[in-house]
């Protein structure tokens, strides 16, 4: 078939170069024709793995063993971080260590690499998008924008006479000044925009090459990516300038005749917000899956808090550390907290910073670049949970000295925003004592308390009016009074409360509506979910973490 009158020229094979292929070496990467087939696999080469064309791909290459060369690395130690394969596992070398089964690892590895892919090509790129054709949008608006304030002015100016031209004339060349370096300002950032968008862009082309690869060496050391990319550069945001009319005056007829305000040039860190993929609804399992498990030696495991599979950080009640662990549940790091300290409760911000809120000594920490820094301390108040929102400011739920009020504050840096503690017809929205309050945001903005006292989920919008309270599903085998205590939500804006007394999860959707339970938990206190929206458990008495798929 001549290639000029066709779209597209059937697969030849790579030997004879005219036959169609129907076969081929997953070991060698070869397509074949059937003539072909075994003048390749004539020179008896044992690893030659003959599949037909449409399951090419579908055997794994693993690495050859650098100690015994005819064998194949199938496993990787956890101590060594070395590939080995079934002999070597056997050695005093690695005798007592803990094996990865490289199978499994690809495997999961490559639904990370999935949704890496997905995330950089559904939500990343198309940001970026939106925030070029923001900026596009406001360039070309420019000479609008600022004929209205030159008309404001020439109309202004028809009321003088003479003299008062040399003025306008003046105050004109000055917004046009005014406009030229506003133009530079949002052109200089729509270019770097740019650059940032088409890198991201080429990354995501190498990124796809990775995630068709079957090379397990090239997937099990890819590191994602997407984490780095969703670090938006800051919002540049510029103010028109105003003019101010004045009445006429003679003697002063600069000042009198107005005052010219120049735009306003600042960069807001959190200005842009990642476009959330919408019209996804995802169905829940109907039996939730325990896909992993470590335990982190802790005794009374409180709180959990996912930043990357490279971070996930874990507090206990009484330590005087918090622990961070990867996916495979490694201990990486241990921060030492102040003497005396009571960690209670953790979270992490956008760049990664960790904070938490120390029951004893009554502060809001924030632990950067390996050091504690004491953003709050409270006074007549004592912190007993948090949680970072999506503009990175931090919820904290407190109660009074005597025990007998509640309330959550929203804090910017060491600035106290907002609070949280009627509602419309003044009476408390929480528990009055020093219960476990863990609060999360929803992805609708809603604020969502797990008040153990009062044995309800309690849900209030940004402004902090109610909507609503749930107190438990009404039927079923955990239909008695809950006990909340972790509560986090998803991609969906579905809540996910640990109601421990009942060992289980429930699953209610923004509205309150009970959904579903997950079952094969033990004593849950903390919860947050990974980028794939499996759920972190901490387990309070066994203090595991364990990850679990609920979603189809």
């Amino acid at each position: 078939m001549d290639p000029s009158y066709c779209l597209q020229d059937v697969v030849r094979c790579d030997l004879c170069k005219e036959n169609q292929v129907q076969s081929y070496c997953d070991f060698c990467q070869v397509n074949l024709c059937k003539p072909c087939v075994g003048e390749h696999i004539s020179d008896e080469y044992e690893k030659h793995k003959i599949v037909p064309f449409k399951e090419r791909k579908s055997t794994l290459m693993f690495p050859i063993c650098n100690t015994h060369s005819k064998e194949t690395c199938k496993l990787q130690c956890k101590s060594c971080t070395v590939f080995i394969c079934a002999l070597c596992s056997a050695s005093a070398k690695h005798k007592g260590h803990e094996f990865i089964v490289l199978e499994d690892f690809y495997n999961t590895k490559k639904e990370v690499i999935k949704k890496d892919t997905e995330e950089i090509e559904n939500v990343i790129v198309p940001t970026y998008e939106e925030i070029r054709n923001e900026l596009i949008k406001q360039i070309a608006m420019l000479d609008g924008d600022y004929e209205k304030i030159t008309a404001v002015m020439s109309e202004q100016g028809e009321k003088w006479h003479t003299e008062i031209k040399r003025v306008i004339n003046k105050m004109k060349n000055e917004i046009t000044e005014m406009k030229e370096k506003h133009r530079d300002i949002l052109k200089k950032h729509l270019t770097e925009i740019k650059q940032n968008e088409a890198l991201i862009k080429g990354n995501l082309s190498a990124l796809k090459k990775v995630e068709e690869s079957n090379d397990v060496s090239i997937i099990v050391e890819y590191r994602p990516q997407s984490n780095e990319f969703r670090k938006f550069p800051a919002k540049v945001q510029v103010t028109l300038p105003t003019f101010c009319p004045k009445s006429f005056n003679r003697k002063q007829v600069y000042e009198m005749f107005g005052s010219l305000k120049p735009f306003v040039f600042t960069t807001n860190e959190n200005g842009y917000n990642i476009k959330l993929l919408k019209g996804i609804n995802r169905e829940l399992l109907d039996s939730p899956a325990v896909i992993n498990t470590f335990n982190t030696g802790y005794k009374d495991l409180h709180s959990i808090s996912f930043h990357s599979e490279e971070e996930i950080w874990t507090s206990a009640k009484i330590a005087g550390d918090i622990k961070c662990f990867n996916a495979d549940g490694m201990c990486i790091k241990c921060i030492k907290t102040h003497l005396r300290d009571m960690p209670i409760d953790i979270a992490v911000t956008s760049r990664g910073d960790l904070v938490y809120c120390d029951f004893k000594s009554k502060t809001l920490n924030k632990l950067k670049d390996g050091k504690i820094q004491k953003i709050i301390k409270l006074q007549g108040w004592t912190p007993i949970n948090l949680c970072v929102i999506s503009t990175d400011d931090v919820l904290v739920s407190v109660f009074n000295d005597d025990k007998t009020r509640s309330k959550v504050v929203r804090y910017s840096g060491s600035t106290e925003k907002q609070t949280f503690q009627f509602d419309d017809h003044d009476k408390p929205l929480y528990s009055g004592n020093n219960n476990i309050k863990y609060i999360t945001e929803n992805r609708n903005h809603d604020i969502c308390v797990a008040d153990w006292g009062a044995g309800a989920i309690i849900v209030v919008n940004q402004e902090g009016k109610l909507r609503w309270r749930y107190t438990g599903h009404s039927s079923g085998a955990n239909k008695r009074l809950i006990k909340p205590h972790g509560i986090t939500t998803n991609s969906q804006s579905q809540i996910l409360a640990a109601i421990s007394n009942n060992h289980c999860i429930h699953i209610l959707d923004q509205d309150g509506l009970f959904l579903s339970y997950i079952n094969n938990v033990k004593n849950p206190l903390g919860l947050c979910v990974n980028k794939q929206d499996n759920l972190l458990v901490a387990e309070y008495f066994t203090v595991d973490v364990k990850v679990i798929r609920y979603f189809k």
